[in-house]
């Protein structure tokens, strides 16, 4: 079972941590273990209690109310909430406990669900986009085993390749065609996924060589099909030097193309960015390139 420190509570609840040792003192909440050092440490069960008295304030409820409730009671009113509210915390907020739980129904309930209200576009940039950089974080800290993150990949992953395998072949006049692929090395290829279906969404093509790609495939790839843009996506920013060299690499032996480069964390700063390479920070920002 996986532990968590206060720090990880506060960043998946949005609580601050002076506010949980508060209730820890005053309400009996929390029991956490501690430390030979006095560092509190907390199992799965106090996480997920965390996530449902966060959203129950949300909801106007006083923290006094809720530490008289019965934890079956606060799960209850908390399933009624993310069952009646189809705003985006509340569905985030469920995803994440059906993570923790590894509860593949609960999670089908939720995505499906929301495909039909707000559809499959808006889920993803709405919710499952925002709560995966929620949880990045937590995996790159080890405060989610391997077994959440790769059930919940797992079955995301599989959401978005039936959703491009519903889209028409069919390309637009003047359609661009995009060579999509995860430097060597890369892994995580939700993302890239996503921003497959949003180009061939768009009426464009798409060639998609996925995670981990040797440069010389990259190459080979790209004087086979002269793409107009190549796209990639780094989640971390490496090594400074290195990724300068990459980028240097890049605009070198591909100066026809337009590369662009997906970074939820901004562009980098004291990077020099070659002038047929650009940063693409926000998914919107894809969506009007695919439109263009």
């Amino acid at each position: 079972m996986s532990t968590y420190s206060i720090k990880d509570l506060e960043l998946l609840s949005g609580i601050k941590a002076h506010t949980l040792r508060i209730w820890e003192q005053r309400y009996s909440i929390l029991s956490p273990q501690r430390t030979f050092s006095n560092i509190r440490n907390y199992d799965e069960q106090d996480l997920k209690l965390v996530l449902n008295i966060a959203l129950l304030k949300d909801h106007g409820y006083k923290i006094s109310e809720i530490a008289k409730m019965r934890t079956e009671e606060i799960h209850q009113r908390v399933l009624a909430i993310s069952e009646s509210q189809i705003s985006y915390p509340e569905q985030i907020h469920a995803l994440t406990l059906s993570m923790l739980d590894l509860d593949e129904d609960q999670f089908e309930k939720i995505v499906n669900t929301n495909i039909i209200k707000l559809g499959f576009e808006s889920l993803i940039i709405n919710i499952i986009y925002p709560f995966l950089n929620r949880i990045s974080t937590l995996w790159m800290t080890s405060s989610i085993g391997p077994a959440q993150q790769h059930f919940i990949a797992n079955l995301i992953r599989q959401k978005i390749i039936v959703a491009i395998d519903g889209q028409l072949n069919k390309q637009r006049e003047g359609a661009h065609k995009f060579l999509l692929f995860l430097p060597e090395g890369e892994l995580q290829e939700l993302i890239l996924l996503f921003a497959d279906y949003l180009i061939r969404s768009r009426q464009n093509k798409v060639v998609y060589l996925g995670q981990s790609l040797p440069f010389e495939e990259l190459s080979f790839a790209y004087n086979v099909h002269k793409p107009n843009y190549l796209l990639t996506i780094f989640k971390s920013i490496p090594v400074y030097s290195e990724f300068q060299e990459y980028l240097y690499r890049l605009s070198a032996n591909f100066p026809q193309a337009r590369i662009l480069i997906l970074c939820s964390h901004g562009s980098p700063t004291l990077i020099q960015v070659p002038e047929n390479i650009q940063f693409v920070n926000q998914i919107q920002d894809l969506i009007h390139i695919a439109e263009y």
